[in-house]
C-alpha cells in the first residue's frame, strides 16, 4: 500500500518525537524526516521527497513562514500543513496569502492531525474551527452577488463551521468524491486557491 510520506518543521523536540511516533503508527503514512527549523528546506525537500509537511509557524533562524514560501514556490505539489496556536492572527493570515494547504492548532487531538494529512494530500484543505473564527472577526460583511449554486454555498457554509470532507458527505448525503468535486468548482469560481481564502469570502459575503 502507497503511504504518503510526511516531514516534520518544529523546533520544540518532544512534539516532534511525539508527531513522528503518530505518523509512524498510521498504516496510511510514512515518516520521512524532521528538522528544528526551516533554514535547510530545500536540502530537506530534496533529500526526503515529502508529499505532506507539518509545518510549525514560530521557529527561530528561519521560520514556518518562510519554509512556506521556499516550498510553494519551489516544489509547488508538495501540500504543506501549518502547525499554529490561537493567538497568530497575523500569521495565519500570511499563510492564507502563500499557499498553505491548511491549518491546525496544537493542540488539537491526534486523530485531527491525522484526519488534516490524508484531506490535503486527498487535494482538500482543512481549517480548525477556531481559526475560522478568526477569519470572520477580520472581515466586515459585504454581500454580493454570489457565483456560488446553492449546494455549492451549502458545502462552503459547513467548511466554514470546521467539518471535514467526510462529515459534509454525511451531512448531505453526498459521497465524499462529490464533496471534494463542489470543493473544487468552488474554488475555481471564487478564483481562490485556499480553504482559508473560500471561508474569507464566505464570511465576507455570504454569512448571515
Amino acid at each position: 500500500m502507497m503511504q504518503i510520506r510526511v516531514f516534520i518543521y518544529d523546533d520544540n523536540l518532544p512534539r516532534r518525537d511525539s508527531l513522528k511516533a503518530l505518523i509512524e503508527l498510521s498504516p496510511e503514512m510514512s515518516f520521512c524526516g524532521e528538522a528544528g527549523n526551516c533554514s535547510h528546506v530545500q536540502d530537506d525537500m530534496e533529500n526526503c521527497f515529502p508529499e505532506v509537511v507539518l509545518m510549525d509557524i514560530n521557529m527561530p533562524e528561519a521560520d514556518g513562514i518562510a519554509g512556506l514560501k521556499a516550498i510553494k514556490k519551489n516544489y509547488p505539489h508538495i501540500k504543506v500543513l501549518m502547525q499554529t496556536v490561537f493567538d497568530d492572527t497575523d500569521k495565519i493570515f500570511d499563510c492564507i496569502r502563500n499557499g498553505a494547504s491548511g491549518y491546525i492548532l496544537k493542540k488539537d487531538p491526534p486523530q485531527r492531525i491525522l484526519q488534516a494529512i490524508l484531506e490535503v494530500y486527498d487535494g482538500g484543505a482543512v481549517m480548525n474551527p477556531g481559526i475560522a473564527l478568526k477569519v470572520l472577526d477580520y472581515f466586515q460583511p459585504q454581500k454580493i452577488n454570489s457565483p456560488l449554486s446553492k449546494r455549492e454555498t451549502e458545502v462552503l457554509k459547513l467548511l466554514s463551521d470546521g467539518m471535514s470532507y467526510k462529515m459534509i458527505a454525511d451531512r448531505l448525503f453526498l459521497s465524499f468524491y462529490t464533496v471534494n468535486t463542489h470543493v473544487k468548482h468552488i474554488y475555481e469560481k471564487l478564483h481562490v486557491s485556499s480553504l482559508g481564502e473560500a471561508i474569507a469570502f464566505y464570511y465576507k459575503n455570504l454569512h448571515r
